[in-house]
């Protein structure tokens, strides 16, 4: 064994290889992503390592290979579960015969997501076994249990770290090379009443599933994992039930007290019950310490009924804790001094600090998105419109002075929800924007499903050649793959017209006269037509030179502040300025200009 210092994602990433991974997929999703960029980074060349599609192609491609006896990983984050969830409440019946971990990173704030949602309670539905990291340590030490327990119950597991675990950093110890678990599949061996999915299959599947769950309470009821730290006072009849990162918050919390009994889940499903009625033993009262959902807690009522004991349990149905949010030091200190009567000291006057600025996220300077925005905006003056969002970067574009998002559900959502508000307003042009990323992950249904059922509506794609998002990943459309090959790109004109768009157009939205003609005329056509605004990633190109203001020509009408909303745009002792460090010339402004103030950059007629 040997110490490095590393990101959570990271110790995941290398405690996998350590376990003999054979194979990796996965859809980038904050706070995920660097699992799967990890592993292929310290990729041998024995893994085979892909950015899929989506999720629920990562998580088919995944069971394929552990149906090959291949140790197998799926990445994603909670939100990708949801794309996931029909293959894999299958495969909770079907099983596996090589270990496979499902890795959902959960984002308690939300801090880059849609939602709040409680992978363990997915656990539960699902009826699949759920590991849940409290450490970064634990993170490389656990993921080697999970691929262990999975291959030895013949089931897929689900692994949950939070973002605090996904994107915290500590020094821990890792194995040696000559250490690691080398895993050699057998292939694939023919079983249609294995490999198949029938009713009477899936009923005698279901039972098994059952008894094989309440085994495995008991045998995680002996994990180590599943931990009770005893009280530092023993006369204490209350504990505390926590998990995750939520324990560090609870032992950070307990410095310098009085702490009380404790108890760690690791596994949240199948729960521990014979380790709680251990911890339960002596106790009066419970306070529950968890995000997001009251996993725990409800689980201790049912084990208190089921045994009659008298033990009050409180947590976020009791309303002790937040129903939502991400929980803190402070917050659950604060929580366990109510619960156990801890004197709270009075704070010491905080020095006053400057007020901060506030910055809410905004597109880059340069992006060419604002481009495609304003371009469709101003082509649509005076005309009732909807603009359909979707989930990326470009979700941004509802921001003001842009204003160009009036949707955003989900992945792929914007182009179908596009069609149900033409089909009531048929008066209405109905524009639905996508990434190309999210055109290949989930929009080409919906593109499929207009074109059949004849609606009247306009699909704009913003193609900026990568992933930009979850940090400029590759996909179909790019023609990298992350094995390092160079493949033939995926025309998205190509898909579009194979199903059957006619009017497809193609235009660089920084060339802005052309761009706002482009928007005229085809969304004057009827039926389903496209747009694609065709730019690269600021952050992928070489900046031109700065823009530069004409302080002679310049009247201060600030159009250009008041119409882009361009951070590259300043206000400095109330005049318009560049600001250079941020700049990239992409030259839309000098084009928004009215008296043509703004020169450099790029020149774009």
């Amino acid at each position: 064994m040997h110490t490095e210092f590393l990101m959570g994602n990271a110790a995941i990433a290398r405690g996998a290889i350590a376990a003999g991974l054979n194979v990796i997929s996965g859809y980038p999703g904050t706070p995920s992503t660097e699992v799967l960029e990890t592993t292929a980074k310290s990729n041998d060349g024995s893994i085979y390592v892909e950015w899929s599609v989506n999720e629920k192609a990562a998580l088919e491609l995944a069971a394929g290979a552990a149906y090959c006896g291949a140790r197998t990983m799926v990445t994603m984050k909670q939100v990708g579960l949801n794309v996931a969830s029909d293959p894999l409440m299958s495969l909770a019946y079907i099983g596996v015969k090589g270990g496979m971990v499902i890795l959902v990173a959960d984002d308690p704030g939300p801090i880059s997501s849609q939602t709040e949602q409680d992978t363990r309670t997915f656990a539960a539905y699902s009826k699949l076994p759920c590991f849940d990291p409290s450490s970064v340590q634990e993170a490389y030490d656990m993921i080697q249990d999970a691929f262990a327990y999975s291959e030895q119950y013949h089931t897929p597991v689900l692994f949950r770290p939070t973002t605090r675990v996904c994107h915290g950093y500590a020094s821990i110890s890792v194995k040696e090379k000559e250490d690691y678990h080398c895993n050699h599949p057998e292939g694939f061996r023919k079983d249609s009443s294995k490999w198949v999915i029938f009713p009477k299959l899936s009923y005698q599947a279901h039972k098994q599933i059952e008894a094989r769950n309440e085994a495995l309470s008991a045998v995680f009821s002996d994990y180590a994992a599943n931990r009770i730290v005893p009280a530092q006072d023993t006369a204490c009849r209350k504990g505390i039930v926590t998990h995750g990162i939520n324990f560090a918050y609870t032992m950070e919390a307990c410095r310098g007290e009085s702490a009380p009994r404790i108890f760690r889940v690791a596994t949240p499903f199948p729960f521990p019950e014979e380790a709680a009625l251990q911890f339960l033993r002596g106790l009066d009262e419970v306070l529950c310490v968890e995000e997001l959902d009251p996993v725990l807690e409800r689980s201790l009522i049912f084990v208190c009924g089921k045994y009659h004991l008298p033990v009050t349990i409180k947590g976020k149905l009791t309303h002790d804790m937040p129903a939502a949010g991400e929980n803190t030091c402070d917050s659950v200190r604060q929580a366990l001094a109510n619960f156990l009567g801890w004197e709270t000291p009075e704070k010491a006057p905080e020095e006053t600090m400057p007020q901060l600025p506030v910055r809410p996220p905004v597109l880059c300077a340069g992006c060419p998105h604002r481009a495609s925005f304003f371009a469709v905006k101003e082509a649509m003056k005076g005309k009732k419109s909807v603009f359909c969002g979707d989930i990326g970067c470009y979700t941004l574009g509802n921001a003001m002075p842009l204003d160009m998002v009036d949707t955003c559900l989900c992945m792929g959502a914007g182009v179908n929800m596009t069609q149900g508000i033409g089909k009531i307003e048929p008066d209405t042009t109905c524009f639905a924007f996508v990434g190309d990323s999210t055109f290949f992950a989930s929009a080409i249904t919906g593109a499929v499903n207009a074109v059949y059922n004849q609606a009247n509506m306009v699909l704009v794609i913003l193609d900026n050649s990568t992933t930009a998002m979850t940090g400029h990943q590759p996909h179909p459309g790019t023609g990298k793959t992350m094995m390092g090959q160079v493949v033939e790109k995926v025309s998205i004109p190509a898909v579009l017209h194979g199903i059957g768009i006619q009017t497809v157009e193609t235009v660089d939205p920084l060339h802005l006269e052309e761009a706002i003609a482009c928007v005229k005329r085809v969304a004057a056509e009827d039926g389903v037509k496209a747009i694609i605004f065709k730019s690269p990633c600021a952050v992928l190109i070489k900046p031109e030179r700065p823009a530069q203001i004409d302080a002679s020509a310049c009247i201060q009408c600030k159009k250009c502040i008041r119409t882009l909303g361009c951070p590259g745009l300043i206000l400095k002792d109330g005049k318009v300025q560049i600001e250079n460090a941020l700049c990239t010339g992409c030259g839309l402004c000098a084009q928004v200009c009215p008296t043509k103030a703004i020169g450099g950059g790029a020149v774009h007629a």
